[in-house]
């Protein structure tokens, strides 16, 4: 077993830079990144379902926004309000919390027996999903070292789509007469099983991030989780220094000095993102039954195969994000939506389904390889003890965007038409884009790690 000297807290911080990715900082990635998949399955289920559940509770256009709009509203919540938690409390904590909400609401959601209980347990699940989001994105983010960093982070997108379209794979088997109009049912409380394993793998194989740890523990357990994490032994020599510790932040402290100009444009990206993933890719299974024909079998495949072009836009975005940068990959994205959406818009009555399915592929494409990453650049953008409030803050701003695209989209597009709503929702991307040439700001740019400093000289 590898022994590592340590001495004082930028011992640890430059161990995990320096650390080369092996088996163990892979697994632990996972199952950090497992909630996401969670996360995702549990946003997706309720697209496949939700032509059954409008017909199970009778519910207006105005009710199928708010059913959908009201999980965005917790997440929401759960990101701004949890980020200074996460700060505080540590991510081990919280990677146990979010999770265990997520299995109760799965269950409470799937067993609702009104509208009114089924919109109570949505919001207890957005709540899990707003705080898993940060604090499993933070919790990679200070496990992996500064070279595989942006890639292992943007890794999320990858395991949202994975599960998107796994949603689909799920239900498909049981779309018989056994389960009827209760389908719905069953796709959003399978969401348990998932979560379930996922709580159980982060209890056992996880444990504090090791950046977190030299910030606010005693040097000694900040070692204890670095030979836990890495499978090292740690000769704990300190020197009697006393270090600096940052007091704890505020909110406010994201909008001041330097970091004023990247919550911005975090912000910027994760709201755009949110509006045109939510309006858009939400709704593919009911708009692959607007263009191929009004079955469930149409719903269900359409979320597994446009979804299939998130995983391979996703994948591209993790790997040359951290080489060209997140905030170009984000323009290179913006562009290919807003191109694809105003073809469908202005052409839809002159394209086949065929023609129509390709540029809706192709949105999601361009939205998957670049501005999908504004969860990234949030994570990236701010040192260890900022990431809970910075991520956290990211994914109030993304959520608050989907509520957007949640509540308004089936609103307009039953007044509107689907080709008209596609044209509106162009202008999103464009804005994103405006956005991202005026502010010249990305993680690749500089390390955001700041060291604990040395404040005495007495020995203990």
């Amino acid at each position: 077993m590898d022994r590592l000297v340590v001495k004082s807290a930028q011992d640890i911080e430059r161990f995990v830079d320096a650390h080369p990715s092996d088996k163990r900082t892979l697994l632990l990635t996972l199952v950090a990144l497992g909630g996401i998949f969670v996360d995702a399955y549990d946003f997706a289920s309720l697209g496949v379902g939700i032509v059954q559940l409008r017909q199970a509770f009778h519910l207006t256009p105005t009710e199928v926004g708010l059913i959908t709009a009201i999980m965005a509203l917790g997440a929401c919540l759960g990101g701004i309000v949890g980020g200074r938690y996460i700060d505080r409390l540590g991510r081990f904590k919280i990677l146990i919390i979010n999770v265990a909400l997520l299995v109760v609401a799965a269950i409470g959601a799937a067993l609702s027996t009104s509208f009114e209980m089924l919109l109570g347990f949505r919001l207890l699940m957005g709540i899990g999903v707003g705080l898993d989001f940060p604090v499993a994105l933070s919790y990679v983010a200070e496990i992996v070292n500064k070279k595989s960093k942006t890639a292992s982070v943007g890794a999320w997108q990858v395991m949202w789509y994975v599960a998107a379209s796994c949603s689909g794979l799920v239900i498909l088997p049981f779309n018989t007469d056994v389960f009827g109009d209760h389908l719905w049912r069953f796709a959003i409380g399978f969401g348990a099983i998932p979560a379930l394993i996922i709580l159980m793998a982060r209890y056992f194989f996880a444990d504090e991030s090791p950046r977190w740890a030299p910030h606010n523990l005693p040097l000694d357990q900040a070692a204890k989780i670095l030979e836990k994490t890495y499978s090292i032994k740690v000769d704990l020599q300190p020197t009697g220094f006393a270090e600096k510790r940052e007091e704890r932040q505020t909110l406010s402290a994201l909008f001041k000095g330097k970091y004023l100009p990247r919550t911005i444009l975090a912000s910027a990206v994760c709201i755009t993102q949110a509006i045109e993933y939510f309006s858009v890719g939400f709704n593919i299974p009911s708009m692959s039954q607007a263009i191929f024909g009004n079955s469930m079998e149409n719903a269900i495949l359409g979320a597994v195969c446009f979804n299939v072009f998130g995983i391979i836009g996703a994948a591209l975005g993790a790997k040359y994000s951290g080489k060209v940068g997140v905030r170009r990959m984000s323009m290179f994205g913006y562009c290919i939506v807003a191109v694809s959406l105003l073809l469908f818009g202005t052409m839809h009555a002159h394209l086949s389904p065929y023609v129509m399915a390709i540029l809706l592929a192709a949105m999601i494409f361009g939205h998957s390889i670049g501005p999908g990453q504004g969860m990234t650049l949030a994570t990236l953008s701010y040192p260890t003890e900022l990431r809970g409030l910075g991520s956290g803050w990211g994914q109030g701003m993304a959520r608050g965007g989907s509520i957007f695209g949640f509540f308004l989209f089936p609103i307009i597009m039953a007044s509107a038409g689907m080709a008209t709503t596609l044209l509106y929702i162009a202008v999103v991307p464009v804005v994103g884009l405006v956005i991202a040439l005026m502010i010249n700001w990305d993680p690749i740019y500089e390390d955001n790690e700041a060291m604990p400093k040395v404040i005495s000289t007495s020995r203990t």
